[in-house]
């Protein structure tokens, strides 16, 4: 078997598994966005509403809402597997935003450390990695779909866990 053959054949015990690899990210993705959401809403929603006036944000009582219940709604959803597709869009639109009108200007790293104190690392402010990261996750469970244990499974009739 020469090369062009192996890179075009799967191995049987991978492709056995690959549709569950839609789990992790949504695990992931979707705790991440219901945890933004709540630390919003933790904080009292008027304290992103300020940031975002700040910015220069137009309609930012609005698009302060409006961010919260998607990141709180889209963060649910893809948890569920629900929805993924349409669910995706504008979760990906608050990605963008923050990253192109926040996180851009401090550069890739999301982890900056800055000092160890006896308090403790001090931390300088987060860059755009880890939007790209939520964004190619969302990407990847757009292109694959929400994979088994969804709702979008089982509205389609492909629950089964063969």
């Amino acid at each position: 078997m020469n090369y062009q053959q192996l890179t075009l054949t799967r191995a049987p015990a991978f492709s056995k598994f690959e549709r569950w690899a839609a789990i992790p990210l949504r695990l992931i993705v979707g705790y991440g966005f219901i945890e933004h959401a709540y630390a919003k809403i933790l904080r009292g929603p008027d304290h992103f509403i300020t940031i975002l006036r700040a910015l220069n944000v137009p309609a930012p009582h609005l698009m302060g809402w409006a961010t919260i219940l998607i990141e709180l709604l889209g963060g649910l959803a893809v948890l569920a597997g629900a929805f993924v597709r349409p669910a995706s869009l504008p979760m990906a639109t608050i990605l963008l935003v923050a990253m192109f009108t926040v996180h851009l200007s401090y550069g890739f790293s999301a982890i900056k450390l800055q000092a160890v104190t006896s308090a403790g690392p001090q931390f300088g402010p987060p860059g755009f990695e880890i939007d790209l990261l939520y964004l190619a996750c969302l990407a990847a469970l757009v292109l694959s779909g929400p994979g088994p244990f969804s709702v979008d499974g089982m509205l389609s009739g492909k629950s089964r866990i063969s």
